[in-house]
């Protein structure tokens, strides 16, 4: 039987998506982690059977912004928990004329702008190289566009997303410059997730919710935290219809390789690793280092 405070999927997201009819034996855990405090208490409950986790990124309240964003801490908290699929829900702004405010966006790619921001739980002492050349499960992907569609959200099952440091918004330059570059949606919290997740091997997926066009529209408001907050409400009541019927449509097992995706990835031979470096990232590379090796 999973403990009170364990769950299988979590959701990492404004602090409002886990005031949701429905969710019951809720729980607020507390979870220290080798990177420190994760930017909230996690909130673990039971939604339509189905043990869940909540996590709000920017802390309740919203007093972090993207750079200071604990995401180390966030995604190994959640592992240490058993999750095992992440479903993000960030706001982002479109770079496409057909992709509109309010619409739902389901991205398959990442073009990574950020600049200050670890992006990596291997460092101190070992090496690994994961795979990201497609950075979103392709199996979770397909749930959450099917489970927006099921509820009418104007939804786009494909999109490419900049990634940018923030916390400003682009330039109108630089809104031009990733236009050219083909990509549908600007944002500032995919990344590191998505990295992190695929190295906790956690399937990750991202729910889009465009709030505006940027600022390369000639006739649109540019962006603003005014626009970006109040097309953001009018989103929250539809995110939450759309995490139900994520949960409901889950597969009871995973068959994507997220769940193996570090098994030829760390190259460090194990006898160099630290002692510190091993026992810091345990709960990720025990499975595929010797559990018991002499100490030298």
């Amino acid at each position: 039987m999973a403990s009170m405070t364990e769950a299988t999927i979590a959701f990492i997201g404004g602090s409002g998506l886990y005031e949701m009819d429905g969710l019951v034996d809720v729980d607020e855990v507390e979870v220290e982690t080798p990177f420190g405090a994760p930017s909230d208490a996690v909130i673990v409950g039971v939604l339509d059977g189905t043990r869940v986790a909540f996590l709000p990124r920017h802390g309740r309240g919203h007093r972090i912004s993207p750079t200071e964003i604990p995401a180390r801490a966030n995604v190994y908290a959640l592992k240490s928990l058993g999750v095992e699929r992440i479903v993000s829900i960030s706001a982002v702004g479109s770079l496409k004329e057909e992709v509109r405010p309010l619409d739902m966006v389901v991205p398959d790619q990442l073009i990574d702008c950020t600049t200050r921001r670890p992006s990596t739980f291997f460092d101190g002492g070992i090496a690994a190289h994961a795979s990201f050349a497609d950075p979103y499960c392709p199996v979770l992907r397909d749930v959450v566009a099917q489970a927006a569609f099921s509820e009418g959200v104007s939804t786009h099952t494909r999109g490419t997303c900049v990634v940018i440091e923030g916390p400003q918004f682009s330039t109108r330059a630089e809104s031009e410059l990733y236009r050219s570059w083909g990509a549908d949606l600007i944002g500032m919290t995919a990344l590191p997730e998505a990295k992190l997740a695929r190295e906790a091997e956690i399937c990750y997926a991202t729910m889009a919710l465009v709030t505006d066009y940027d600022c390369w529209h000639e006739t649109e408001e540019d962006v603003s935290v005014e626009v970006v907050v109040a097309n953001l409400h009018q989103s929250v009541a539809t995110s939450r219809q759309v995490i139900r019927e994520v949960v409901s449509r889950l597969p009871a097992t995973r068959e994507c390789h997220c769940a193996s995706a570090m098994r030829n990835a760390i190259i460090t031979s194990p006898e160099r690793i630290p002692e510190s470096t091993r026992k810091r990232l345990s709960l990720l590379v025990d499975k595929y280092l010797s559990v018991t090796r002499e100490v030298r």
